[in-house]
Parts: structure tokens; sequence; C-alpha cells
């Protein structure tokens, strides 16, 4: 949904606005359709956050399906369509039918942007619940993303096995009670990625998860992957901003990667060991889920929880970040199974690998440049092969 940039975003007041709510609004904000531009949704995905919602961005260039697919998967209350490329009246009904294909059909679709007035009794009767035209406030967003907000029930009607997934973790997150007889079993292989803010985890998880689907597809690996992603709640609002599945290429995935975002205060991970065995036991056959990444919030240097929950560990430094051994002090680089040098390509890079190389002993060192893919293939047989 787009919004007029004439007021600064400082003079937006930091409130939860979602106090009252049973739950924290879950909001999907997605451009569909050639349009390059996302300075005016990442506003409002600010202005969100800053109301005490939690925000899935999911960047760029969305079909109506890969946007369908990312509601389902973080369970959202409800999905803005940011729209600037006179193709709402296609793509938003579109979207609408990609929810009920994939067993959303309750999500409520709101959509923004460049639309003329006389087009949206279509896109009403197409299935839009609400239009925003350019204008509105801010504040009048985040007041209609807190009315489509309903308390959760255990199961979905009509949900698929994704769907009903979806809403076990919003469940367990919450520490409420999922469905009788919900399947629990823990896939083959969890890996821990963890790292400071800046590393790249999140473009190496989005590679990684890429190369393992096209194993599969090429009969070289078994199963599914998923990602559990978790970032950080803003201690003033509650509120969130959940932006690392952008890294992931859900064009073409499709539905090959089950990617999961959530918020946390600081390194409380307390139901994940449950969210785990709720994705290892959500799907059966080929669809079941073999390789799990769970990626860290990235707090500092002191991130080192995550170890206790995983199979194999991998901490992911850069050059020029800061120097190792600070940071063997604070004890990340004891919980390593495996290090990675991302952005190798950086200055600092021989240097950083000399560090490493002093404090790994035996343990190995990967280099990668995660945004070229470079080191990639290398990294997920080593964390494979370690699980």
């Amino acid at each position: 949904m787009t919004q007029t940039l004439n007021v600064p975003t400082t003079e937006f007041e930091r409130k939860d606005r979602c106090a009252g709510l049973e739950h924290r609004p879950r909001v999907l904000l997605g451009k569909m359709g050639l349009d390059g531009h996302d300075r005016g949704v990442k506003v409002i995905a600010r202005a969100l956050r800053d109301s005490g919602v939690h925000v899935i961005y999911s960047g760029l260039w969305q079909t109506p399906r890969s946007l369908a697919i990312s509601a389902r998967d973080e369970d959202c209350d409800v999905v803005c369509a940011s729209m600037m490329s006179n193709s709402h009246l296609v793509l938003g009904p579109k979207l609408v039918g990609e929810l009920k294909k994939l067993g959303r059909s309750d999500l409520p679709v709101y959509m923004g942007g460049i639309l003329p007035q006389e087009d949206i009794p279509k896109l009403i009767e197409g299935g839009i619940a609400r239009c925003f035209t350019t204008g509105v406030g801010l504040q009048d967003i985040a007041q209609a993303v807190c009315d489509a907000t309903k308390p959760r029930g255990q199961t979905i009607l009509g949900a698929t096995p994704a769907a009903q997934l979806a809403r076990d973790i919003s469940l367990l997150h919450d520490n409420k009670p999922v469905r009788p007889g919900a399947k629990k079993r823990r896939p083959r292989r969890v890996i821990g990625i963890t790292g400071s803010p800046g590393a790249g985890k999140s473009t190496l998880v989005a590679q990684m998860a890429g190369e393992f689907t096209r194993g599969a597809k090429a009969g070289r690996a078994n199963g599914r992957c998923g990602v559990v992603a978790f970032d950080p709640m803003s201690p003033i609002t509650g509120g969130a901003l959940l932006g690392d599945r952008l890294r992931v290429d859900f064009n073409s995935l499709d539905e090959s990667v089950y990617y999961r975002s959530l918020s946390i205060r600081g390194e409380d991970y307390h139901a994940l060991p449950q969210i785990i065995e709720a994705i290892g036991g959500a799907f059966e056959g080929p669809d079941e889920i073999d390789l799990l990444f769970v990626e860290t919030v990235g707090a500092g240097q002191n991130e080192t929880m995550i170890r206790q929950y995983v199979d194999t560990t991998a901490v992911v430094l850069t050059p020029g970040m800061g120097d190792a051994v600070q940071m063997d002090k604070a004890g990340i680089l004891e919980i390593a199974d495996l290090f990675v040098c991302n952005k190798a390509d950086h200055p600092g890079q021989h240097e950083l690998m000399r560090d490493l190389k002093d404090v790994a002993g035996r343990r190995p060192i990967l280099e990668t440049v995660a945004s070229r893919g470079q080191g990639v293939p290398e990294l997920l047989a080593a964390l494979v092969s370690r699980s």
C-alpha cells in the first residue's frame, strides 16, 4: 500500500496501538507486478512496526501466488498489497484466488496505491476487502490492520497442512495449546545460523535453501527445506519488522521452502523445540521437511543460546566487523561447529581468516560471497555432513 511521502516518518508517534488485541497483528506487505519502487511501502512498514504490529515485508516484484504463499506460511491477519503498475484489476482478484487455493480464503486483502476511484467497486467485487488511495494517513492504516485482527482458533476451516502448521506455530510461539493430535517429529537435520547483524545470515540461508531445493529436484537430496527466522521485537511498542524472507525468491521456489518469521525479545527461544517438532511432523512423503535452518536474531556477540536447540551451529562473520578475539571473549566463537567468512570479497578477509584459524582448532572455516552464491554449495554440503 503506497503512502504519500510529504510527512517525515520521524513525526509518527511510536505508540503501542495494539495493546488491547488478543495477539499482535501480523501483516504481510508486498508489491505485486513490475513496480520497482518500495520507499512508500517501507514508510508504512515502519509506521506499523511503531504501532506495535508485526510486519512481514516480502519485497518487490511479487506474484499473486508468491504473496499468497507468504501470507499463508506466516499466518497473517491481513495481506496488504501495494500497486502502482496499473495491473490492480488483474492481480488483486488473482491474489484472492491464490489464497483460496492455498487454504486461507479467510484472509482479508487490503490494496493501496494509485487506484482510480472508478476501479474500486470492481476490486471489491473481485474479493478485495478494503482499498486505500494515496493520501490516507498512517494512523488510519494502522487502525485498519488492528480492525482486521481476530482471535486465533486452533484450526482453520479448509486449511491445507501448510496453513494449519502456520497456525500451530503461532499458538506455540504465544504459549497457547495447539489442536489435539498434531503430529510431532524432529527433522533429520536442524542447523543454527548465528552471527552479528549485517553479516549476511539471511542471504546465506536463502541461498542454501535454494541450493538444497535444486539438489532435491535433481535427486541429490531428499525431502524439503524449512526456515525459521527470528528478528527482534521493539522494547517500546512490541512491534517488529520481519524482513528476512524477502531474500528468498519464492517466485521460483514456490512451496519448496517452508519459511516462517518470528519476533522475540533477546534470546527467548522458549517455544523453539515445539516449533521444530511441529514443522517436522506437518508433512509426509516427498513433502516431508528433512532439513531445517534456524536463523537467530543476531543481536550481537553474546548470541549463544541457539546451540542447545540445534544439531549444528554455524557462526557467520564478515571482514571489518570487529576483531575475532573480541567475539571469542564473548563466547560466540565457542559455540561454532563451523565458521563462515561471508563477504569474502571485502577488504580485511585475509586478516579475518588468520584470526579464525587461531581460534578454530580443527573446526572448518569456509569462505562465501552470499550475494553471488559463491561458496554456498560447499557450505551446505559441510553443514549437512556434520548434522
